[in-house]
């Protein structure tokens, strides 16, 4: 069924100003790989959030970037409301309320609790925004259904990220979208200059070769990759490797 898409904004991408955005970003990646190799995944996060508020600089309103990026992903997706949602990697929320005017229920989830409990002081004016704290490894544990399910920015942060591993953070995220369902998978990407960049292609077509799901899109743009999957109807759930059953 062919939607009517959302009309894409026209102001421009960035300003002198997104510099400072890009070092502090790039500043906040040399520091997270240095504390993952002291403290492992989860106590790097916790440890960025607590030492930094917003050590991304996803909510800082002096720099246009990513409010516009975020604009952007939004006219991606069919001009429809959603029933329930999923924001995989949300961090301080900033997506997940962009989300809020077009779902029902939205389920931000993050590896550091001590992002989430400041995404949580940061959406009271959001009803039907949530969050709680996940691993994305084990992201099929969920207990839900969701018929749109965002991944921005995330899975070039897990370590060793091997393709064993991305083919089950597939298999479970696809094993939590309803038929007929939508997954919008956004990595930086920059003509592979980095080495997140590097990544980004790998982890895209990983999930394109998952077994029920469709590339509907797939947007470059400065500096991202944005892919639009939707999951088969009729489509049976396939097995997770490597996830254990729920406790």
């Amino acid at each position: 069924m062919e939607e009517k898409l959302r009309s894409e904004p026209k102001k421009f991408f960035m300003s002198l100003r997104d510099i400072a955005f890009w070092i502090q970003s790039a500043r906040t990646d040399a520091a997270l790989e240095k504390l993952q190799a002291e403290h492992g995944p989860e106590g790097a996060f916790d440890l960025l959030y607590s030492q930094k508020s917003d050590p991304f600089a996803s909510g800082q309103s002096c720099y246009r970037y990513q409010k516009l990026k975020y604009e952007k992903l939004i006219s991606f997706l069919p001009k429809r409301h959603y029933s329930s949602v999923l924001d995989v990697g949300c961090g301080l929320g900033p997506f997940t309320r962009e989300l809020s005017p077009h779902a029902d229920h939205i389920l931000g989830v993050d590896l550091s609790e001590a992002a989430v409990i400041q995404a949580r002081d940061s959406s009271r004016a959001n009803a039907n925004v949530r969050f709680e704290q996940r691993d994305i490894q084990q992201i099929g544990k969920i207990e839900e259904k969701f018929d749109l399910i965002t991944v921005l920015d995330v899975l070039y942060y897990l370590p060793n990220l091997s393709d064993e591993m991305l083919k089950s953070v597939a298999a479970q995220i696809e094993s939590l979208l309803a038929p007929g369902g939508l997954l919008l998978l956004v990595n930086h990407f920059f003509f592979h200059v980095d080495p997140a960049s590097r990544q980004t292609r790998r982890i895209h077509d990983s999930f394109r070769r998952n077994s029920s799901l469709q590339i509907v899109s797939e947007n470059k743009r400065a500096f991202y990759l944005a892919s639009l999957y939707t999951r088969l109807e009729g489509a049976g759930t396939s097995s997770v490797p490597g996830l254990a059953p729920a406790s």
